[in-house]
Formats: structure tokens, sequence, C-alpha cells
């Protein structure tokens, strides 16, 4: 085996090193670390929904009576009733056709892109795309070009300049590490001049954008013919774990047929999926869980302009504060754990280099108090 001792030094000199912290995660946003209980700001779960007692009781019931693997792959003996009306609750609520279960987003993206673009064929990204995504293009061989962030223009300047007649653009539907959300009725528009398709990855949006949570895609009023691929993972807002795709029925049989991650993969617990046909009743059943995490979101933005902290333009759950260098950005988070505070510096390459930023996100578990706490302790470190 070669040396790998260099890379890795490199990373520690350059403060990219990266290391797992083992945590307990618990409820009201809370987790514990080396034995202590901390307010955790970075989690995605941004409805609370992880520890919601009719998900826990759903998880304990399936299991008992479907066991706590499914055993095989979708298409060998692994689909189960579950699965199936999962996907059928999920198609419902996104006003789509039909849907698919994949067993992550990154594995959906890849699947999507790899399935429906060959070599050569061309898929244009914005450059600050999820990674799978971006991965998913390059693993398709695919002529991979990429607009200035949420830039209509250069995205019109990509398109005119491609001369394949099979042209994907795939952007995230809010953007994970700014937050902020791309134009996508602008963008739908401009794609279908071109008769390019739209791909959408909602991860960030779902369950937390649009009417009973459907999406960002719901928040522009935007259809299946407008944006003909959409990808919503379960693992964030949903608080459960898993991804959809939806669209046309040609869509989706052309996924079960070709889509390699999707075949050939063992298929998710049925209990899993259960899970999730239950935190997707409670979208409909429990609204006041976006209500106050809008209500947070808005408190955190003004308490934060009331304190001169700087943030980025995001009106989201995820609200960054930019500090660039990523030394300076590891100190802060440790300051805020120390402090009561999960927190988590983002560095590169997961975001472009000298914008390291403190990544805050916010949870319908939190409270105003939470906020509070943290926006006190933020001004301070910050200004030191």
């Amino acid at each position: 085996m070669w040396d790998l001792s260099a890379a890795l030094q490199q990373r520690r000199e350059q403060n990219l090193f990266r290391q797992r912290r083992t945590l307990q995660p618990l409820a009201e946003g809370r987790c514990v670390f080396e034995g202590r209980t901390l307010i955790n700001f970075s989690s995605n779960d941004y409805l609370g929904l992880t520890f919601h007692p009719s998900m826990i009781a759903t998880a304990k019931d399936v299991a008992s009576s479907h066991g706590v693997g499914s055993g095989a792959s979708h298409l060998v003996s692994g689909h189960s009733s579950w699965h199936h009306q999962l996907e059928v609750n999920a198609a419902k609520l996104l006003g789509r056709d039909r849907a698919l279960l994949f067993s992550t987003g990154y594995m959906a993206n890849l699947g999507v892109i790899s399935a429906l673009i060959g070599r050569s064929e061309v898929v244009i990204e914005d450059k600050l795309n999820h990674a799978s995504l971006l991965d998913a293009a390059v693993l398709a061989r695919a002529k991979l070009d990429r607009f200035v962030h949420n830039d209509i223009n250069d995205l019109r300047r990509c398109l005119e300049k491609s001369t394949q007649a099979k042209q994907l653009v795939a952007v995230d539907g809010v953007f994970s590490m700014d937050g902020d959300i791309a134009p996508l009725k602008d963008m739908a528009a401009l794609v279908n001049q071109y008769d390019a398709a739209l791909m959408v990855d909602d991860a960030h949006g779902f369950g937390v954008l649009g009417n009973h949570g459907a999406g960002s895609l719901n928040e522009f009023g935007l259809d299946q013919q407008q944006v003909p691929i959409l990808m919503s993972t379960l693992g964030k807002a949903i608080g459960s774990y898993g991804a959809i795709v939806s669209g046309s029925e040609a869509l989706i049989e052309t996924l079960i047929q070709f889509a390699r991650p999707y075949i050939y993969t063992t298929a998710l617990p049925s209990a899993v999926a259960a899970v999730s046909c239950t935190a997707l009743e409670i979208l409909s059943k429990e609204p006041e869980r976006r209500q106050h995490l809008h209500s947070l979101i808005a408190h955190f933005k003004a308490g934060a302009q009331h304190r001169n902290i700087q943030l980025m333009a995001s009106d989201t759950a995820i609200q960054p504060i930019l500090v660039g260098d990523s030394g300076r950005c590891l100190k802060l988070s440790q300051r805020l754990l120390e402090a009561g505070f999960y927190v988590g510096a983002i560095r590169p390459p997961t975001v472009p280099v000298n914008t390291a930023r403190l990544r805050v996100t916010l949870s319908a578990a939190h409270s105003i108090a939470d906020v509070d706490s943290l926006l006190d302790r933020l001004a301070e470190v910050l200004n030191d």
C-alpha cells in the first residue's frame, strides 16, 4: 500500500481535517457529546420529527411484524406493501404521477442522471449544487457545464452554446450550505424554451416549503410538466431515511429499468418506509411545526440584525455565518461548543476556498429561548 500520510497531514495543516464526533441525539433539539447536553444547531431535522411519538410507535410496530431488514433489492423480493404505500402517498403529496423510493438522496441523484444521460450528452448545473449532482454527471461521463450560482443569464449562456439535442439542467431547490432558494420559476421557463429538462434536488425544501410541506416546486406553483424530475429526501425535515424521485409514469418506469443504484441496492427496511408514511401524515395534521419553524427563522434573522451579526442571504432554516478563514471557523465552533451549542464549522472542499462558515440550522424542536441564547453567545464570540 502506498503512503497516504502526506495528504492527511496537508489537510491538518490547512485546518481542513475532518473528524467524526460521536453524538447521542435527544428530543427538543438537544444532543449529548462527551457527557454534556448541548443545544444542537447542526441537525437537518427541521421539523423535529425524529422523536415524534407516532413515528417511534410506527417503527416498533412494523419492525415487529416485518422484521428489521428487507432482505433483498426491490426487484428481487425486497419490495413490500409499505414501500409501495410510501411511493403512492409521496406522489399524491407532491402532485406527481408516480414516485420511486431510493435508499439515499445521493443514490437517487446518481441513479437519475446515469439512467437518463449518456456519454457526451450534456448536464448543466449550478456551481453550488450538492456534490451528489456533480458526481452523478461525472460518473455518467456526461459533458458537465456549470453556471454562476442562481444566475439566469449564465444558465442561458450554457443552454445556448450546447450543440447536443439532449440537455439536462440540475439544481438544488434550497442550497444546503448557503440556505438560499433557486429562482425555479425563471429557470423552468428558460429551460423549457430550449427543450431541455429540469431536475430539482429538493432535499432541504421538502417538508418545509409549500402547502403541507410539499416543497420548493409547490412554493413556486410549478407542476410536473414544468419540472419533470424531482428528488425529495426523507432524512431531513421528514425525520426518517431514504429519498423519493417523482415524475411521470415513463420517468419512473425508466428508472426502475435503468437506474443502477436502485436496481442493485437492498431495499430499505419496511419499518423505515412505514415511518416515512407516518411523517407524511404529520405534515398535514401538524402544520404548526412549519409555522413555528418559520417564526424561529424570522426571529433569528431579526435578532442577528439587532446584535450586528452578519448573516448570508437566506430565508430558510439554514442560516450560515460567513467566517472565511478555516482555522478561525474551527475555533469559533469550539467556543460555541464549550458554551453549550453544537454548531458546525463548514470548510472547503464542501464550500469554496476562503468561504468557511458557521452553519446554523434551525428546527421546530427549538424554542425562542434557545435561539436567543445562541444569538447572545454568537455576538460574544464573533466580536472577540
